[in-house]
C-alpha cells in the first residue's frame, strides 16, 4: 500500500514553473530522499505534501485520501504529518522534555500518556539524560535529536525532513546521518527527506529521487542511481564521474580519443554521438611502456597530482583534449607531464541516454 502518492504535481509562481508534472509513489514505511541542487523543486514538493502551499495542477494522496489538488487543499493540521526543518525551531524557554511533549499537549492527551510517550522517545533518541536541559545548553546534534523526537512522538503517518542537517558542522552531519536512519528503522515512519548532499541521501534512503529543473530525473535505490545513472545530469550530480564523448561504432562500442571504448547501458546506434560516464575511482592508472592488455586502454598525460592523505587526485588529459579526474591510491605517484595509461573497465563504463 502506498502512503504518499504524487500525481502530475505542478507548482508555478507567476511565470516560473518550480515543479513540473512530478509523479511519485512512496510505499508505507519507506524512506525516500529528494536529492538535487538548489532550485530544483525538492523543497517545494515537500511543502506541497505538508500542505503549506497549494498545487497549480496535479494531486497528492496520503493513504487513500486526496489532500491536495487545485480544487481543494487540506490544511497541515489535518494531514497527520510532522516536519523537521533546517533550523531546530525549539522553544528556548522549554526544557527538552517540554519541547518534545508540546505536540502531545496540543492534542490534549492526558498527563500519564504524555509522560509515557515522552519517556519512551527520549530513551530511543538517547536524550533521557538531557530531559531537563534547555536548548541553549545542548550541542547542535543534541538539538536536532530533540527536533526529531518532537516530530516522531506524535506518531505521524508521514515524516517530512527539509535539509535537517545543513546547519551542523561536517563531523556532526556525518554522525547524524546514521542517527536519522537508526530512528527510521526503529519507528518505520514513512519519510520524505530533502537534501542536496549525496552522502546524506546514500546513507539514509531506501530510494532516491534525483531532481533537476522541477522534474524527477531518476528514481531508484542508492545503488541503482549511483551505479546505473540514466542521464548525464545524474552521473555528474552524484559525484565522481567523468564524461567521455565520442561516436558510437556499434551497439556497445564508442570511439573516444581515437580508441574504441566498450561500454554498458543504453543500446547504441552506429554513428550517433554518445556520452559515457565512468567514476573517478574506477579508472586504473599506470606508466607501462606499452599498451596494457585487454580493452579500453587510453594513453594520457598527467596535468595535476594532488596528495589527499588516503588517496591521490589526478587530472589527466587525453589525446583529444578531454580532461579526466582519477582517484588513485597514495602509493601511485606520477608527476605532471608524465605519460600514463588509463584502463577503463567496460562494466564500469556507462552509456547515457542524454
Amino acid at each position: 500500500m502506498s502512503s504518499v502518492i504524487l500525481r502530475g504535481l505542478t507548482k508555478r509562481f507567476g511565470d516560473q514553473t518550480v515543479l513540473d508534472g512530478v509523479s511519485l509513489e512512496i510505499e508505507h514505511g519507506q524512506f525516500v530522499c529528494l536529492l538535487g541542487p538548489s532550485g530544483c523543486g525538492k523543497t517545494t514538493a515537500l511543502r506541497l505534501v505538508a500542505g503549506f502551499i497549494e498545487p497549480t495542477a496535479g494531486e497528492i494522496l496520503l493513504g487513500d485520501k486526496v489532500v491536495s489538488s487545485p480544487a481543494r487543499t487540506l490544511p497541515p493540521e489535518q494531514r497527520n504529518v510532522s516536519m523537521v526543518f533546517q533550523s531546530h525551531a525549539l522553544w528556548p524557554h522549554m526544557t527538552v522534555a517540554e519541547n518534545v511533549a508540546y505536540g502531545l499537549a496540543v492534542r490534549k492527551l492526558d498527563r500519564a500518556t504524555i509522560t509515557s510517550k515522552v519517556s519512551t522517545i527520549l530513551a530511543t533518541t538517547q536524550l533521557a539524560a538531557l530531559a531537563e536541559r534547555y536548548p541553549a545548553e545542548l550541542s547542535g546534534g543534541q538539538q536536532q535529536r530533540v527536533s526529531l523526537a518532537r516530530a516522531l512522538v506524535v506518531e505521524p503517518d508521514t515524516l517530512l525532513l527539509d535539509e535537517p542537517l545543513s546547519s551542523l558542522d561536517a563531523n556532526l552531519r556525518e554522525e547524524m546521518r546514521f542517527e536519522v536512519r537508526r530512528l527510521h528503522d526503529a519507528y518505520r515512519t514513512t519519510s520524505i527527506y530533502v537534501t542536496h548532499d549525496q552522502g546524506e541521501a546514500m546513507t539514509t534512503a531506501d530510494r532516491i529521487a534525483v531532481m533537476n529543473a522541477g522534474r524527477i530525473e531518476q528514481l531508484g535505490t542508492p545503488e541503482e542511481v549511483y551505479d546505473r545513472p540514466r542521464s548525464e545530469f545524474v552521473a555528474r550530480f552524484l559525484g565522481g564521474s567523468n564524461i567521455l564523448r565520442g561516436t558510437a561504432l556499434d551497439a556497445t562500442h564508442v570511439s573516444f580519443a581515437g580508441t574504441p571504448i566498450e561500454c554498458r547501458g543504453a543500446a547504441l546506434a552506429a554513428g550517433a554521438q554518445v556520452a559515457v560516464c565512468i567514476r573517478q575511482h574506477d579508472i586504473g592508472i599506470s606508466n607501462h611502456a606499452t599498451r596494457p592488455a585487454g580493452t579500453n586502454a587510453v594513453q594520457c598525460r598527467v596535468v595535476r597530482n594532488v596528495f589527499l592523505g588516503g588517496a591521490r587526485d589526478y587530472l589527466v588529459e587525453a589525446p583529444d583534449g578531454t580532461q579526466l579526474r582519477i582517484t588513485a591510491s597514495p602509493g601511485e605517484r606520477f608527476a605532471p607531464g608524465a605519460s600514463v595509461w588509463l584502463t577503463l573497465p567496460p562494466e564500469r563504463c556507462r552509456a547515457l541516454v542524454s
